[in-house]
């Protein structure tokens, strides 16, 4: 079988969350299944670490799909040419954007409803393309893949899809997440807080992940404590963040707030498994991955107590409302004086972050593959 998949972006170096479950899942399946032929389609040069294994064939078809009107030439002219060109049998695309001109069936991967819920958050031109397209794209294609019953409900809810339709595919947790040692630890904290512990909070700069209210919460922690605890915001800037640097230059203690942009993953692990807890607040979320990085990390989780999270969590996590300053300073708080509570979190944490297993990720997304080609809904 011919499989075309949407690899545009997979980017070296630049993988959020997207990107992540992307190639996470896909160097599962392209080296599981050897029978069948994997064409990734890529708008613009491409990286050689993402060509997984001997049956992947890369194919590069420009314009650069970064704004609207490309997206739409790319999805609507390219895609169905290349389908057509390729023989192709399925059509993958796991950035929540398909084809209305593809005659090839389509499994399209949407991984939450986020420009529904806070579209103020997005460029006016991103919120209509995503607004008008995406329930579209979700009537088109074959079958559906989201990454939470949240999600799933909320794909139901306000676009009236039918559940039958749509498959779950959590995300998972790499294996390189572990507890650190007490030297490492101390290593770490010594290269990027000269020793002291910290918050960490992981993810793109945008109004959607709270980072504002994140600010403004530490800022209250560090009225409330004479001891020195940093904040690390580990994450590339991506929209609207004027907010995110004047609530910084306001603050008191905004000399003990450290931007680190993105950074490698290896580095990552390290950051994590060092931190007193990830402080991971955002507004809305599909899934939040930081969330079991942190538990596999053995590090207390505080996160929002809204969307997808509490799913995700469970009982392993400190929930603060995130449109609450006051809430999120008090987790903060809770967890940085209270050690049995913190270490239960941990252990709790831990234990089910090893349900999160990209494996398993990738044998889900796989059956619902199958299940668009075999038995088109």
């Amino acid at each position: 079988m011919n499989i075309v998949v949407n690899t545009r972006l997979l980017l070296p170096g630049k993988l959020e969350g997207i990107g992540r479950f992307t190639h996470e899942t896909l160097r599962r399946i392209t080296a599981s299944h050897p029978e069948h032929r994997f064409f990734f389609l890529f708008d613009r040069p491409y990286s050689h670490e993402f060509i997984y294994s001997s049956n992947v064939t890369p194919v590069v078809f420009g314009p650069q799909a970064r704004h609207p009107l490309l997206w739409y030439l790319w999805f609507e002219r390219v895609v169905p040419r290349v389908l057509k060109g390729l023989n192709a049998h399925l059509f993958l695309s796991t950035d929540g954007f398909a084809s209305l001109r593809a005659k090839v069936p389509q499994t399209l991967v949407i991984h939450d409803l986020s420009f529904e819920h806070r579209p103020q958050d997005l460029q006016l031109s991103h919120r209509w393309f995503q607004q008008y397209f995406v329930p579209r794209y979700a009537r088109k294609a074959e079958r559906l893949v989201t990454v939470s019953s949240f999600s799933r409900d909320d794909l139901v809810r306000k676009y009236h899809m039918r559940e039958g339709k749509i498959d779950i595919v959590p995300n998972g947790v790499s294996e390189m997440f572990q507890p650190l040692s007490g030297p490492a630890i101390r290593n770490v904290r010594e290269k990027y807080t000269g020793g002291r512990p910290y918050f960490l909070f992981v993810g793109a700069l945008q109004p959607r992940k709270n980072v504002v209210g994140l600010l403004l919460a530490y800022e209250q922690f560090c009225r409330q404590t004479d001891e020195e605890v940093d904040l690390l915001i580990v994450g590339g800037a991506m929209h609207k963040t004027r907010e995110i640097v004047k609530t910084h230059r306001s603050m008191k203690c905004g000399n003990r707030v450290h931007f680190t942009g993105r950074v490698p993953d290896v580095e990552l692990v390290q950051l994590m498994g060092a931190a007193l807890a990830l402080t991971f607040v955002p507004f809305f979320e599909g899934f939040g991955i930081p969330v079991i990085e942190a538990m596999a990390a053995g590090i207390p989780v505080i996160c929002s107590n809204s969307s997808s999270l509490p799913e995700v969590g469970g009982e392993s996590v400190c929930y603060a409302t995130p449109e609450s300053v006051d809430d999120i300073a008090e987790a903060m708080m809770k967890v940085y004086t209270d050690q049995d509570y913190a270490g239960d979190l941990i252990m709790s944490g831990k234990e089910r972050s090893e349900s999160y297993t990209w494996e398993h990720s990738a044998k889900l997304l796989w059956e619902s593959m199958m299940k668009t080609v075999e038995t088109p809904s």
